[in-house]
């Protein structure tokens, strides 16, 4: 066994796909370094998740690979559900411009997009990449560091101790079986063939995504960019060629170019592991959780958990946050994504029909629902659903923005434009439609949080206007720019400080954020 060395590091991350990469990058900007271990050398070339919402290209942002994403990337207008003659049953539109500041639905190849990954992380010192390596262990559970085992090409094995392990290793995680982790299961299992196409033809499509709503054979199709193409069918008795099954998107007497890239079956499944940490070990992305794709939310959610944990995760490491800051991560992202995964099995079942008795009926009352005014509209809207209360978020009747994402506008800082996270970094802020008050000054100095007025802000109102719409003077927002608390109107401080306040004191300064917002437009906290 040789003991590497730099044997002891801050973070080991178990995985370099979308989700382990997007989270080293995010520790990266808070100064925290780590190394990532892969079993594979290069990217995975083949397509796999292909959509991606608005949520999660501000996440992208936040890594810094924001630009670069928007580049090879493209908006889909959004979702119809088709019956079995591909007639029109519901439309839900998607915009171009979404909560947070991007389109609502994005489509993408995922080599792409791991390649934008990895070529940022090449560029963090905070960072190492280490290929063609085989983690064959990881703990035993301790309350100290973190052993890591694992084995490379030439068959020499290595030992890693970290103050914390991120397991990113898949559906088969081997950090899942470490921690004792077993899978619930929600009670969902179809087998679907997935079918990715590269075709200059007149492919039928409307720039969305289409669901064919039959129960005899359910399908997914869209277009991913400028000449390919996704569809998915569920496996029924016939043994069609790719060629049949995809024949009704194309003229009858297309013969031109027309390359299968990838045919595979795959069994989608809902599942959420029964536990997400042991000590200093964790669980995230497909490890954590595996998603039907029928809301189009698997690697979202991997993301999401990915920006929910390294900032909690820094702020322990690095500036001696309270550790039950870590407790949070796995009571905030395990009903959401619940929640979402539950989402994925009911949209999946109504849509296609499922295979038992009830299937026409099912189909018809879908059918029916989308004729009613307006539920189209209410259920276009965006899919992560606010985080249930708990430490970090405090709901009630007069805090109906806890537990939301503030908006992303573009906003204006002396005279050039930005995206309003841009301005403020990765700390936490404190957003005010008023004066602050002395106990909020003082709040706000002891805490190190900044106080930034809309009203300096230059972006058309939006965030006044969301304030007012909450009915809040004020909110603190987390690093992750959800709301922790508000001061409501009228009121002249937030509604649960005791709360949350010690989970936020630290013991030691903060290392120095790399966006820093401009001094002129922060009120200062402590005058």
């Amino acid at each position: 066994m040789t003991v590497d060395e730099t044997a002891r590091v801050p973070v080991v991350i178990v995985g370099a796909g979308p989700v382990g990469v997007t989270a080293a990058l995010l520790l990266a900007r808070r100064g925290v370094r780590s190394v990532v271990l892969e079993r594979h050398q290069d990217v995975y070339p083949l397509p796999r998740a292909v959509a991606t919402d608005d949520e999660v290209c501000r996440i992208l942002q936040a890594a810094g690979v924001g630009e670069e994403f928007a580049a090879i990337s493209r908006p889909a207008k959004g979702l119809r559900l088709l019956d079995a003659r591909h007639r029109v049953m519901a439309e839900f539109r998607r915009t171009e411009h979404g909560h947070h500041g991007y389109p609502q639905t994005s489509m993408f190849d995922q080599p792409e997009l791991e390649r934008v990954l990895r070529d940022a992380l090449a560029r963090r010192p905070e960072c190492e990449l280490r290929g063609g390596v085989e983690v064959t262990g990881v703990g035993p559970e301790s309350t100290g560091p973190v052993r890591v085992t694992y084995r490379d090409e030439d068959g020499g094995e290595h030992e890693l101790w970290a103050d914390a392990v991120l397991g990113c290793d898949g559906a088969n995680s081997l950090t899942r079986e470490a921690i004792g982790g077993a899978w619930e299961d929600l009670r969902f299992e179809e087998r679907w063939k997935v079918i990715d196409v590269d075709t200059t033809g007149p492919v039928r499509s409307w720039e969305g995504v289409d669901q064919i709503c039959d129960a005899a054979r359910p399908a997914t199709f869209m277009r991913v960019s400028e000449n390919r193409y996704r569809w998915e069918f569920r496996l029924g008795e016939g043994q069609e060629t790719a060629r049949e099954l995809i024949a009704p998107w194309l003229p009858a007497s297309y013969d031109g170019d027309f390359e299968v890239i990838r045919e595979t079956e795959y069994t989608f499944r809902a599942r959420v592991a029964d536990r997400w940490r042991s000590g200093r070990v964790f669980l995230l992305g497909d490890a954590a959780h595996l998603t039907p794709p029928f809301v189009g939310q698997g690697l979202c959610s991997g993301l999401r958990d990915a920006y929910n944990l390294t900032w909690k995760l820094a702020r322990v490491l690095q500036q001696g946050a309270d550790e039950r800051l870590l407790d949070t991560y796995e009571s905030e992202r395990k009903p959401h994504a619940r929640h979402v995964v539950r989402l994925a099995v009911a949209m999946g079942w109504a849509m296609t029909g499922g295979q038992d008795g009830a299937a026409a009926l099912r189909r018809r009352a879908l059918a029916a629902a989308c004729r009613i005014p307006g539920l189209t509209e209410l259920a276009g809207r965006d899919l992560s659903p606010p985080l249930t209360a708990g430490p970090l978020v405090w709901r009630g009747v007069r805090r109906r923005l806890a537990g939301t994402h503030c908006p992303q506008p573009w906003v204006s800082v002396d005279g050039r434009r930005t995206r309003l996270d841009q301005l403020l970094g990765d700390s936490f802020t404190m957003l005010t439609a008023t004066e602050p008050g002395p106990s909020l000054t003082a709040l706000a100095h002891s805490l190190g949080i900044r106080a930034l007025s809309v009203a300096d802000l230059g972006d058309d109102g939006t965030l006044a206007a969301w304030l007012r719409g909450g009915r809040a003077d004020s909110v603190l927002l987390r690093p992750d720019r959800l709301v922790m608390d508000v001061v409501p109107s009228g009121s002249h401080d937030f509604t649960s400080t005791t709360a949350w306040a010690s989970l936020l004191h630290t013991t030691r300064s903060p290392a120095p954020s790399e966006q820093t917002a401009p001094k002129s437009l922060l009120r200062s906290t402590t005058r």
